[in-house]
């Protein structure tokens, strides 16, 4: 008995022959299926920015933590803090009524801020160099390229050493120092020079002060003094001229004289009418009478006239021009007066001034001595320098790949 053979089933479309590509197939296609990614292969894009991190950010951080650690010297750091006060006590001069206070003077730049361009300037420098060999001092470790001085340099070198060793703050009036040295005895004694060079130069700000106000205030009074004396003269010659001492008294004695004329008129017209009215025409006291008034009036003419013309006044001067030329010669020498009273004044308290310190430098922290090392903060500097570089690294990274992008 033959038995037919069984046909074998050929596979449907749906069921996946054994080591079939999923992704090649017309199903695949179908469903859009992508390949599966292959695996990440070491690129020499990779390795380059392996070796810039090690070249950029890790050989130079380890380079600063054996320089810090190794070679830095330990530098030690003196405190000192002043101020400038200015004396304000007054003078008995002031009893006159504030005229001295016309010496006075205002400045516009503060002693404080001279006093803080002078610690960093150049001339401070020079002299505490001279005073104190801040570039052997500075120059003291050897082994320490960055922190010490490299001697001897120029005074532009040693001016730039300066301001990282000195560092001065402002607030308010009042200046702080922090002077670095390698030596705590020598930061202390750099403190103390500045301390000592600021009062100096206060002091000399002193001497100007009062020498200029000196000066104006003696050029001031012998001013006031020539002009006094050049109205009293005025007034002298104009005496010697009109032969009258003062016009106005002379006005006010002629001023009495017609009044008291005045009633003797009226006197001697109510006594000519009682005649009149009691004697006859024969009466010789008639004329008498008569005559009498008429002199009477005749005088108060010539008085008036007077007001016109004064006696011992040359002749065409006007009484009344003589006046007027009078108080304009009398409020010449008053101006005169108070203009030098205010002057001696002035002058007087420009020597009161003189004779005392105005201004002086007042410390309110002293110049320490240090007892440990503060500087250099290796901490902070180690910590700064490996974010700084890991910064620079990783944005030229970014620039990188962004460019490659590009492509």
């Amino acid at each position: 008995m033959t038995i037919a053979p069984v046909p074998s089933k050929s596979p449907t479309p749906a069921t996946k022959a054994p080591g079939a590509n999923p992704g090649k197939g017309p199903a695949a296609k179908r469903l859009n299926v992508r390949p599966v990614a292959s695996v990440a292969k070491v690129r020499p894009r990779h390795r380059g920015v392996l070796i810039s991190f090690l070249l950029l950010v890790l050989i130079p951080a380890i380079g600063s933590a054996v320089y810090l650690w190794g070679f830095a010297q330990d530098q030690y750091a003196s405190y000192g803090g002043f101020s400038v006060h200015k004396e304000e006590a007054g003078s008995a001069i002031d009893l006159l009524g504030g005229i001295s206070a016309l010496s006075g003077g205002t400045s516009s730049t503060s002693d404080a801020d001279v006093l803080y361009e002078f610690i960093q300037s150049q001339d401070l420098v020079q002299r505490l160099d001279r005073k104190l060999d801040l570039r052997g001092i500075w120059s003291k470790a050897k082994s320490d390229p960055v922190f010490a001085y490299h001697s001897p340099g120029t005074i532009e070198d040693l001016l730039d050493h300066w301001q990282r060793k000195v560092s001065v703050t402002y607030d308010n009036g009042m200046i702080t120092l922090r002077v670095l040295a390698f030596d705590p005895v020598d930061a202390q004694r750099i403190a103390k020079a500045i301390f000592d060079e600021s009062t100096t130069m206060i002091n000399r700000l002193n001497d100007v002060a009062r020498t200029d106000a000196l000066r104006y205030a003696r050029e001031e009074l012998e001013t006031a003094v020539a002009r006094l004396k050049a109205a009293r003269q005025a007034i002298t010659e104009f005496r010697n001229r009109t032969q009258i001492v003062d016009p106005t008294s002379d006005v006010q004695g002629q001023l009495g004289l017609l009044a008291t004329l005045q009633q003797q008129l009226a006197a001697a017209l109510i006594e000519k009418d009682i005649l009149a009215a009691t004697a006859n025409a024969a009466d010789p006291r008639l004329p008498s009478s008569d005559l009498r008034i008429s002199v009477i009036e005749e005088r108060i003419k010539e008085e008036r006239r007077k007001l016109g013309i004064g006696e011992g006044v040359l002749e065409g001067d006007a009484f009344a021009s003589v006046v007027g030329e009078y108080e304009g010669l009398a409020v010449d020498r008053e101006f005169a007066e108070q203009s030098y009273v205010s002057a001696l004044a002035t002058y007087d308290g420009a020597l009161a001034e003189a004779g005392r310190k105005s201004r002086y430098l007042a410390a309110y922290v002293n110049p320490t001595l240090a007892e440990s090392a503060e500087f250099p903060r290796r901490d902070v500097l180690f910590g700064s320098i490996s974010i700084l570089l890991f910064l620079v690294w990783a944005i030229g990274v970014l620039i990188f790949y962004s460019l490659k992008d590009r492509r």
